[in-house]
């Protein structure tokens, strides 16, 4: 049986993988796990996207909650890093975020978060899951006072707004910036946090109705968004995705400025000003061969580990660094808040356009982005960690592996989300690293699909 969370919580599609009946039981075993230290009647914060599923999913997971005696606080739409920011801030024992992040309108997502705002670790979620396998067994459901309420918050966009423009205290005046809010969580509080700021902003995909969320828009669809700078003649242009925890960016010529330029960008400027904690960036193994060279040349040390936002925040936390994130564009400041925020990697690096005084391209030239090329394999989600399994698929990868040596290299990763292997080869010559990509992939889902 696969495990049921996954990299970035419990992700399915929504109303037949991913059930009410689902979201209830996983209401009540969170809820007991992550309270059952508590003296006190516990309070949970939940947020969600704007999919449509969304309420339902939550409400059902609120009463999940409240049967087992713990009090909700339901905030709606807001972005994964302000459900964070909010339930470290009012203390709260927990939040969730009702989420599948990147991913079309059909799937959706619960992850927690404990009191602190970090996503739980593994042995935490293995509790909860554990839990509603045993049936909730030996946990006592109140009855009359005991069982829990539900609070209904309106006001918390805002909160987090402030939040995020007292952090980067820097003026936008004559700034004009193209925001693609993804028709999702960012369309209201990355508005009107650029605006407040006093940036000129053409807002597009910012009117989610419940189905249109990441559909050709936000950071996993740039095309527009680049379009639409050169047009503007816009000095910038932003990328969220459906709950606003990651950034791409678009330079002035339309170019796209990816996760790892953002940290190459910002990093190299908190270094020059004392801020980035022990010269290091955490960053992964899927991050450009250009960013640690980068790195190296910077005097900034670059920590890897394997995807997924919460392994570098793991790592960020142990060794005590300021910056980490992802290529895809999940960038942490630990200073400012537990989980990837887009809205504080944008203002970050606007701060550094207006501190410079340089274009975003210029700034982006710190690295250079060598070719790579993802291809993704459709797999059965129960076979996709198995790939090496495979003798013919094994073979395969050593033999590319072998002759990328040195020229480049080969990384083979299941997703933690999708039923997918991911594909990626990087090398000189673009032609001949996205065929051998597709020539594999092709492969891997032949043979598993």
């Amino acid at each position: 049986m696969a495990r049921l969370f996954g990299t970035d919580g419990v992700r399915g599609l929504a109303n037949e993988e991913l059930t009410p009946l689902l979201a209830m039981q996983l209401g009540q075993a969170g809820a007991y796990v992550l309270t059952r230290e508590k003296a006190h009647k516990p309070t949970i914060m939940v947020g969600c996207d704007t999919r449509i599923s969304g309420d339902m999913l939550a409400n059902a997971l609120m009463a999940g909650a409240c049967s087992v005696g713990a009090n909700c606080v339901y905030v709606g739409v807001l972005p994964t890093p302000a459900v964070a920011y909010l339930t470290r801030k009012y203390k709260v024992d927990a939040g969730v975020v009702i989420s599948a992040s990147h991913n079309p309108v059909e799937f959706n997502g619960i992850k927690f978060f404990d009191g602190d705002g970090y996503k739980l670790p593994d042995a935490l979620e293995d509790d909860i899951e554990a839990l509603i396998n045993s049936g909730m067994q030996g946990v006592t459901f109140p009855t009359g006072t005991g069982i829990g309420k539900i609070k209904y918050r309106t006001d918390a966009r805002e909160e987090y707004i402030n939040h995020a423009v007292r952090t980067v205290d820097v003026n936008l005046q004559g700034i004009k910036i193209v925001v693609d809010c993804a028709e999702g969580a960012a369309y209201y509080t990355s508005v009107e946090a650029l605006k407040e700021l006093g940036a000129q902003v053409v807002a597009i995909h910012n009117n989610p109705d419940g189905a249109n969320i990441n559909s050709n828009c936000g950071s996993t669809h740039m095309e527009e968004l680049q379009a639409r700078v050169v047009y503007e003649k816009a000095d910038a242009g932003l990328a969220f995705d459906g709950d606003a925890d990651r950034l791409l960016a678009v330079d002035e010529h339309g170019q796209l400025v990816d996760g790892d330029q953002i940290m190459a960008i910002v990093g190299n400027y908190m270094k020059s000003r004392g801020k980035l904690n022990q010269d290091v960036i955490v960053a992964t193994v899927m991050s450009n061969l250009g960013f640690f060279l980068m790195a190296e040349k910077n005097g900034i040390r670059a920590e890897q580990t394997k995807v997924g936002d919460r392994y570098v925040l793991e790592r960020m936390r142990e060794i005590g660094a300021s910056l980490g994130g992802e290529q895809s564009g999940h960038v942490i400041f630990l200073d400012e808040n537990t989980t990837g925020d887009g809205l504080l990697s944008a203002l970050h690096l606007l701060e550094v356009m207006v501190n410079t005084g340089e274009k975003l391209s210029a700034l982006a030239g710190v690295m250079e982005v060598l070719p790579q090329a993802l291809v993704n394999a459709k797999v059965a989600n129960h076979k996709k960690e198995h790939y090496m399994e495979y003798p013919e698929i094994a073979s395969a990868i050593s033999e590319l592996t072998d002759k990328f040596a040195g020229e480049g290299r080969v990384l083979i990763r299941p997703s933690g989300t999708e039923p997918l292997v991911r594909v990626m080869i990087e090398g000189k010559d673009k032609q001949q690293i996205q065929s051998e990509a597709v020539r594999l992939a092709n492969l891997i889902q032949d043979i598993m699909f």
